[in-house]
């Protein structure tokens, strides 16, 4: 648990504690990154708001040298600043003042996440130019290795092995982070979307793999796009029941 405030920290540690977890409090981002260097914790709670160093700092520097679970708690709850942590690479997100019942449901959350075997399946499959590994954790465009967390590879997965149809926001929440995520985090999606299809690009494939439905959920194209029809875009294709 990351704060400068000793008693957030406080709660933290006792909500955290009364589940069953062991809870080790640090001060500062310099402290942090020690930590999970030498003695790398089963995941991080980290506030935003620090002196020094602040939270989105660490956590960016955190995923230069470790895929570990990142839970940004934040008074700083606007939307851009909720979506620039995710984008940074955090796994999930609690707005201060928060409730500890539910950073304690968001911890377990993203854990059984991070320790879930991979989905029943083929162990490899290929949709156009991209190869995924599922038992490797590996995925490949035009070759090239791509590096994924577990929870983007999880989310390229699912949309990937129902390639043509429209998986609902609802339906990708659930199947990728947990049956405690609604349509109210979508937000938590929509940035493993982005971060996803800015790393098939630079790894030469195009967005057009994973295709917006505009109010329903995301679609996996495996074809390259056409050009339209004046006004007709996308076809619309069948929709996950």
């Amino acid at each position: 648990m990351v704060d400068d405030d000793p008693g957030v920290i406080r709660v933290v540690k006792a909500s955290l504690q009364l589940e069953g977890f062991r809870v080790t409090g640090v001060a500062d981002g310099f402290g942090a990154l020690d930590l999970v260097r030498d003695e790398p914790p089963a995941l991080v709670v980290l506030d935003v708001m620090m002196p020094g160093m602040g939270g989105f700092e660490v956590c960016q520097q955190i995923r230069g040298f470790s895929d570990i679970p990142i839970v940004m708690l934040t008074a700083m709850g606007g939307e851009n600043d909720i979506v620039h942590g995710l984008n940074l690479g955090a796994d999930d997100y609690v707005a201060k003042p928060f409730n500890p019942g539910e950073l304690a449901a968001r911890v377990k959350a993203v854990l059984r996440r991070a320790r879930r075997p991979a989905e029943e399946g083929p162990p490899a499959f290929c949709v156009g130019g991209l190869v995924v590994d599922v038992s490797q954790n590996l995925v490949t465009m035009a070759g090239k290795e791509i590096s994924l967390p577990r929870t983007e590879c999880r989310l390229l997965c699912v949309l990937a092995r129902h390639a043509g149809r429209v998986m609902t926001y609802e339906h990708l929440l659930t199947e990728v982070w947990g049956d405690e995520y609604t349509r109210f985090d979508i937000r938590v999606l929509e940035a493993a979307v982005s971060r996803l299809r800015g790393k098939l690009a630079q790894g030469g494939g195009a967005h057009h793999y994973i295709v917006s439905q505009k109010g329903i959920g995301y679609f996996f194209n495996p074809r390259p796009p056409e050009p339209a029809e004046p006004g007709l875009g996308w076809p619309v294709p069948r929709q996950a029941a």
